[in-house]
């Protein structure tokens, strides 16, 4: 069902909605589905609530978090030669997991004079912050015009529009996908794209490990409130009542899948129901919900996945420390 929650200025804003009316039915089968494996875990998209969505845009700012200011300084750099997409021709400019405006506006002003041949589609599962960051982007670029879109785009991409377009999608998110998952969704990007469109997707490539965990495990605790925040969800989403008390953080890099593993630890024997499925959930001591993979990639890695999903990589855009 789609509705409009925005329509002002309607001239340049046009908001739609393709969440289901009350995601608890669809959000009960995939937690459920997660807790019930040996290995209990939950989907990392169910962190993105309002504040969990505060609380990321927080951490993209920690000095040990290396991965949005390397993007950012790579956008910088190049960002004139991806805008160069709009030189000649009008298109959308499509962005999965929109979020704040930080990186979008880079590629907005390196369009200068061509920004008038673009329309921007943001696509995230955060109604207020698509909702604001839209507002601002109308604000700040008298000539834009704005196609918000609140969906899960882990789930369909046929809401995108048909024509011309260079989809985004930054922050190395495509790392939280396990490999058959990541293929799904490559095989989705290609099914929607026609001949001349473009797909720009950030990977944060393989590196020392100690670099990696300290990214994960910042001093001042702000990862440690993102990865809980994920329970408290739960609890306002399906009538839960997980202690977040009981449970600790952890994140760490396994050198043998080439991916961070975060986690959250029981220190003490704990249980939670969960109202709305009817489902208890024990955990002992020391035993882990796993909330998210971040996999780490090789241009090996990325080629074979590529590939098998219907794409091929056309150019790399790397810093110096590639």
């Amino acid at each position: 069902m789609l509705k409009s929650l925005a329509s002002q200025p309607p001239e340049r804003l046009r908001i739609l909605n393709y969440l289901p009316e009350g995601r608890a039915p669809e959000a009960g089968r995939e937690i459920l589905a997660g807790l019930e494996q040996p290995q209990k875990s939950l989907p990392s998209k169910y962190f993105y609530d309002d504040h969990g969505s505060w609380l990321f845009e927080q951490i993209c700012s920690l000095p040990e978090y290396y991965l949005t200011r390397t993007e950012l300084a790579l956008l910088k750099q190049r960002a004139p030669e991806i805008m160069a997409f709009f030189a000649k021709e009008s298109g959308d400019l499509v962005e999965l997991g929109s979020g704040s405006n930080q990186k979008i506006k880079i590629l907005l002003e390196a369009a200068g004079a061509t920004s008038g041949n673009i329309r921007y589609v943001p696509v995230d599962i955060s109604a207020n912050a698509l909702c604001e960051a839209s507002h601002e982007l109308l604000e700040l670029y008298e000539d834009l015009h704005v196609l918000g879109i609140i969906a899960d785009f882990t789930r369909r991409l046929d809401f995108l529009p048909a024509g011309r377009k260079l989809i985004t999608f930054l922050g190395s998110t495509i790392g939280n996908f396990d490999r058959e998952e990541r293929i799904a969704f490559l095989r989705r990007i290609a099914g929607i794209m026609h001949p001349g469109d473009r797909f720009v997707v950030g990977l944060d490539m393989v590196k020392p490990a100690g670099i990696i965990e300290a990214a994960y495990n910042d001093s001042q605790g702000v990862t440690a409130a993102f990865n809980k925040n994920i329970l408290l969800n739960l609890n306002r989403l399906l009538n839960a009542d997980f202690a977040v008390e009981d449970f600790e953080h952890l994140a760490t890099y396994r050198e043998d899948l080439e991916r961070v593993e975060m986690h959250l630890r029981a220190r003490r024997p704990t249980s939670a129901m969960i109202g709305d499925l009817g489902l208890a959930v024990e955990c002992l001591p020391g035993e882990t919900i796993r909330t998210e993979i971040c996999q780490k990639f090789s241009r090996d890695r990325v080629t074979r996945d590529f590939s098998s999903a219907g794409l091929v990589a056309t150019k790399w855009l790397s810093d110096e420390q590639n």
